[in-house]
């Protein structure tokens, strides 16, 4: 999976948790400024083991991977 696709996904779930269409959700905005709280943090993250079948503690996931959608869709496609 590409980080575009990952991107799409991402963003489609941020909608989702914010309550906000897609075409709101600017891929380099830090999540922060998207409105995603502590608890929208572990949606994602959530969302990304489940469904991409990744496991994030084992991935060396950083704080800076983890400041945009666009940073951590490139992360999680390098882990793939």
């Amino acid at each position: 999976m590409t980080a575009e696709e990952i991107e799409s996904r991402l963003i489609q779930l941020i909608a989702t948790i914010t309550n906000r269409q897609p075409s709101e959700i600017a891929p380099d905005k830090p999540f922060h400024e998207l409105g995603i709280d502590s608890l929208g943090f572990v949606e994602i993250l959530v969302f990304i083991e489940k469904n991409l079948k990744l496991q994030l503690i084992a991935s060396q996931l950083d704080r800076k991977d983890f400041e945009t959608v666009s940073s951590l869709a490139r992360f999680v496609s390098s882990k793939l």
